[in-house]
């Protein structure tokens, strides 16, 4: 069975943005790779299309990150109630 690819799912403008899709995503249980280009990264440009990050993941799980990220941009995300794994 051939590997899975990498896929685009989403573009972020800048590395924090996309850093809180990619959490959200890997609680998801989703594997993600973000990717911007080497200059941007390198210098922390987050201006302009030098400023965009790649949100990416293996095709197989292509369709569920996109409806994910399609549940998030709606806000169904917005009325949870967040569990603390440390509380006792």
């Amino acid at each position: 069975m051939p590997e899975d690819e990498w896929v685009l799912v989403e573009k972020a403008q800048g590395q924090l943005p996309a850093e809180i899709l990619k959490g959200l995503l890997e609680a998801q249980g989703i594997t993600v790779w973000l990717n911007q280009e080497g200059a941007a990264h390198a210098y922390a440009i987050e201006i302009g299309s030098l400023g965009t990050v790649e949100i990416l993941v293996p095709s197989s799980m292509a369709e569920q990150a996109r409806y994910v990220l399609d549940e998030y941009v709606r806000g169904d995300f917005e009325d949870m109630e967040f569990v603390d794994g440390d509380s006792g």
